[in-house]
């Protein structure tokens, strides 16, 4: 075990960015995930130009994580161009890559552990949750100079975790089951004992402790083993957001990364007032309304005590962040969000319809397959 009492913060430029994407591997004959991330790695020629590509938990998921980042404009390119590489070499190996939080219709008892120290550890501990745990997510990395305004900017996102699963739901289906969830995946993640929101602790120094805490009772060995909805990253100087899930398109993935980046600015800026321990009184209930309902959502003002729909506090916060999005030159990204929250119709509606006219689950997820081979509207071309 590491000695956490020595943790330290790496300071990063403020604001920048870094995106993860985990994607799906499927079989071309019938749509359904194949085991075959190992195989496929070892045949990629990359050099890296883009951020890494990299081997997740189970055999039927990959990773693929961008360049840290200064603008938005270079997280496409660096997505886009991971998406060119990735699609170009399954084509050839007869798999296609597909975005989504779930699998639409896999049966989890059939997933592979990977090969790794990490992976063998995670699947020792939790047992069936591990494969159980192919579902697929989105997080964003969002660089602050110190460990203080790590802590507390993990506070403050937390506000806006139920807004996140609602911009990014896109897991209605599981076991080839409508759930009646727009975001069923992270019902999987909350089944981890260290899931949920980031404890109140006031600054840096208290985190250490926290985690030094957690360390000496056997709870954690690293940061690794939180999978709060927002956590500090210390070793790359960032705040994580992890609740979203990986979107159908890369052009979803990127207006994400700017939402998360506006917002950040905006917090940052303004410093409203933070309360932890309030928050953490409605969290949970919040986050399942999201996932529930999605936009439709009706979240508990624990400050105010009264409820708010989320689809009406979402199109105000975006109000809010116009002239952040101008001073970090994506308004067009923040506009498109706009539109998708207006019109209240994400990724989840997209693969309840196209379910329903394609009449079975396994066109449904060819239809995905294409939709994530699209390029960027976002990637500059010469």
């Amino acid at each position: 075990m590491s000695d956490l009492s020595k943790l330290s913060f790496t300071s990063s430029r403020p604001l920048t960015l870094g995106v993860e994407l985990e994607l799906q591997l499927v079989s071309l004959r019938d749509y359904d995930l194949t085991r075959a991330a190992t195989d496929l790695l070892a045949g990629l020629q990359y050099d890296d130009r883009f951020g890494e590509i990299k081997l997740e938990i189970t055999e039927s998921m990959i990773e693929v994580n961008s360049r840290p980042r200064q603008d938005v404009t270079a997280i496409a390119v660096d997505l886009d161009g991971l998406r060119e590489v990735l699609v170009s070499h399954c084509q050839r190996n007869n798999i296609a890559i597909c975005g989504g939080g779930t699998h639409p219709f896999h049966h989890w008892p059939e997933r592979r552990i990977c090969p790794g120290e990490r992976f063998a550890f995670l699947n020792q501990r939790y047992g069936y949750l591990s494969k159980q745990f192919t579902v697929f997510g989105q997080h964003i990395h969002i660089g602050v100079p110190s460990g203080d305004d790590a802590i507390w900017l993990t506070h403050a996102l937390n506000r806006y975790v139920p807004h996140f699963v609602a911009l990014s739901a896109s897991s209605p289906f599981i076991d080839a089951t409508d759930t009646a969830f727009e975001s069923a995946r992270l019902n999987a993640v909350s089944a981890f004992p260290l899931s949920g929101q980031a404890p109140d602790v006031a600054d840096w120094a208290a985190f250490v402790d926290h985690m030094g805490l957690l360390q000496s009772c056997g709870v954690a060995e690293s940061i690794k083993d939180l999978y709060w909805d927002v956590r500090p990253k210390p070793e790359y100087g960032t705040v994580e957001v992890r609740v979203c899930d990986t979107p159908l398109s890369v052009d979803r993935a990127i207006e994400l990364a700017a939402f998360a980046q506006c917002l950040a600015r905006y917090l940052l800026r303004e410093r409203p007032p933070v309360v932890p321990a309030m928050q953490a009184l409605v969290a949970r209930y919040n986050k399942f309304q999201a996932c529930r309902f999605g936009f439709k959502a009706e979240l508990a003002d624990p400050i105010h005590r009264r409820t708010e729909p989320l689809g009406e506090t979402l199109l105000h916060l975006l109000d809010k962040l116009v002239a952040d999005a101008d001073a970090l030159g994506c308004r067009r990204h923040l506009e498109r969000l706009r539109t998708l929250a207006h019109s209240q119709h994400g990724d989840a509606a997209w693969l309840r319809e196209t379910a329903t006219a394609a009449g079975n689950l396994h066109d449904l997820t060819r239809a995905a397959t294409e939709r994530f081979a699209e390029p960027s509207c976002y990637r500059p071309h010469a």
